[in-house]
């Protein structure tokens, strides 16, 4: 059975299975996986995870940043995944990213796992006092749409931003 963790560097060669899964890029949603961030080695996996978990402290300085709270989706030593929420929306996250972000491994794929994520950090959402989320979806991913739809998604429109064309839903809470 899956869980949603904090990240940590004890799953640091599982995560980079993981990584290594998707291919080459920072196209892991979910993450929060920046191109400066070096997370191949045991010191840069360790500074990355630090910055997530800053990321979420209230009592930490934010870098430019909403404050956001990451998950890994482990099942046992395995990464399958992560999910973000993010405590607010800005400018940016408005028009292309959304409240949550989420992306599971290709072989962990068709499980459910994504849906089940989505609906564990709609928990966190409610008790951070959200009572709506936006969830985006690029507009091809048909997987990644009927995830959010069966988690009360309700499509807003499709719409062209700086990263592409997505699909925007809003959850009510």
């Amino acid at each position: 059975m899956p869980e949603l963790i904090a990240p940590t560097v004890r799953l640091h060669a599982a995560w980079l299975a993981a990584h290594r899964e998707w291919g080459p890029g920072l196209h892991e949603d979910g993450f929060g996986l920046r191109p400066s961030d070096e997370v191949t080695s045991p010191v840069g996996f360790a500074a990355w995870v630090a910055r997530l978990t800053d990321q979420s402290d209230p009592a930490k300085p934010l870098d430019g940043r909403v404050r956001c709270t990451y998950r890994w989706i482990v099942e046992g030593d395995e990464v399958l995944g992560g999910i973000a929420l993010r405590h607010e929306l800005d400018d940016f996250l408005l028009r292309v990213g959304g409240h949550i972000g989420y992306g599971v491994r290709p072989s962990a794929r068709r499980r459910g796992i994504a849906s089940w994520a989505l609906g564990r950090m709609l928990d966190e959402a409610r008790r951070l006092g959200l009572d709506r989320v936006l969830v985006t979806c690029e507009v091809d991913n048909a997987a990644s749409a009927r995830t959010i739809m069966r988690n009360g998604g309700v499509l807003e429109d499709i719409r062209d931003t700086e990263l592409g064309t997505v699909r925007r839903y809003w959850i009510t809470l």
